[in-house]
């Protein structure tokens, strides 16, 4: 049998980063959360965190996690049975992309929220790689662009997303004054959101070109707009970022153009979820997915 205060202390250290701040948040000593995950392990036997090269929980450590998260799903719901059991509220841990937390995501769940008493701890993580996050145990469900849903996992398909590249008119006149050849983007500055964003890649491709490119790093839906705004690069904004406009967008000190017209990335979105998840994880999903057949329309995002 689980003991749950072990279990606690191991969420929080993994959720705050450090043992000093999960003691602060559980309101213990920093030695007595560093006893009980030393307890934990001695009972199971093996480590459930590493230290080096940063704190972060072991395979173990990550499936108690995993069983941590629909554990308190399933909680929920009891409480909602038998009220006297607990007020407290739910925590819900889930990995999604930066462009659904500055678009349609707020309006997706924020009123369900408010009715469920539900609190969101939402990790920022690019559409290609949230599942990872989901499949290691570090949160309970995730947005992401994979049809392929994890062990003991349910997947449901919400929509597609579609991307253009857009760049400030005068840059385009600089860097493009040819049109989009290959001597072009060997040249001209792109914006991309991480490491592992490949709608830049995507695009490029569908424009014939495979080669190396110049290119900002830029983890931010809002700087990324800013930045083409300031005429630094151009990049892949969603449409429903965009609002209604088709090719042009009018910025101080200039126009936002699509760079290449009829050129669109679509990027599918996935919803997945612990298939234990109880009523309110089903629950939750309903509303997401409601919502996500209104709201995932060009112009519809805000």
């Amino acid at each position: 049998m689980l003991d749950y205060k072990l279990l606690e202390a191991l969420i929080t250290v993994v959720e705050t980063g450090g043992f000093e701040r999960a003691g602060i948040a559980l309101g213990l000593s920093q030695s007595a959360v560093s006893q009980r995950i030393k307890l934990l392990e001695s009972r199971l036997g093996q480590p459930v965190l590493t230290r080096h090269p940063h704190l972060q929980a072991t395979p173990a450590g990550r499936r108690l996690l995993n069983h941590a998260q629909q554990v308190q799903l399933l909680e929920r719901d009891l409480r909602r049975q038998i009220p006297a059991l607990s007020e407290d509220r739910t925590r819900l841990r889930i990995a999604l992309n930066a462009d659904s937390l500055a678009t349609w995501w707020g309006d997706a769940v924020g009123a369900f929220c408010q009715e469920e008493g539900l609190l969101l701890d939402m990790v920022v993580e690019d559409q290609d790689v949230g599942l990872r996050r989901m499949r290691e145990g570090d949160v309970a469900a995730c947005l992401c662009s994979s049809d392929q849903p994890v062990a003991g996992g349910r997947c449901i398909a919400l929509g597609e997303v579609p991307y253009r590249a857009w760049a400030r008119d005068d840059y385009v006149r600089r860097y493009f004054p040819e049109g989009l050849t290959p001597a072009a983007f060997q040249e001209a500055p792109a914006i991309v959101f991480g490491p592992h964003d490949q709608l830049q890649h995507r695009f490029l491709a569908q424009c014939g070109y495979h080669g190396r490119f110049p290119y900002h790093l830029c983890p931010s839906s809002e700087g990324f707009i800013r930045l083409a705004m300031a005429g630094m690069g151009y990049g892949m904004i969603p449409d429903n970022m965009m609002g209604n406009h088709e090719t042009t967008l009018t910025v101080p000190d200039g126009v936002l153009v699509d760079l290449s017209p009829g050129t669109t990335v679509t990027v599918p979105l996935y919803w997945h979820y612990w298939r234990h998840g109880g009523d309110f994880m089903e629950r939750l999903t309903r509303r997401i997915e409601t919502a996500a057949q209104r709201l995932l329309q060009p112009g519809n995002a805000r």
